[in-house]
Order: structure tokens, then sequence, then C-alpha cells
């Protein structure tokens, strides 16, 4: 499975993005970019949420095993 901070990245990079235009874009540090691109295991909901959806991401929660 592949973790958020790599799919964070991926989307980042596919979007030709660097890390500070990504902060800029979704008004957050370009430090919270690099902690959420290294699986920092605590981060703010409300500047994560912000953040995937300046990539135009979102975050689910499923059941698992379904």
């Amino acid at each position: 499975m592949t973790s958020l901070g790599e799919s964070v990245r991926t989307r980042r990079r596919d979007l030709h993005l660097g890390q500070e235009e990504l902060a800029e874009l979704a008004d957050v540090s370009e430090r919270f970019v690099r902690e959420v691109e290294r699986d920092k295991p605590t981060v703010r909901l409300d500047k994560l949420t912000s953040l995937l959806d300046a990539l135009g991401l979102e975050l689910r929660v499923e059941i698992r095993g379904s």
C-alpha cells in the first residue's frame, strides 16, 4: 500500500509543483509539506485537508479488508 506521504509527493511532482509552490497554494508552510511527504505521524488534519485539496486529492476512511 502506498503511504500518504508518497501519494502527496507523487501527485505534487505530477503537477510539476515544488514544495514551496504547493505550500503557497495550500496556505501551509513548506515545512508542513516536507513533514507530510516524510510521513510524520502527527499532523494537523485541517492543514492536511488544505494540502490534499490543493492537489485535487481527498482523504478517505474505509473499513479494512473492503
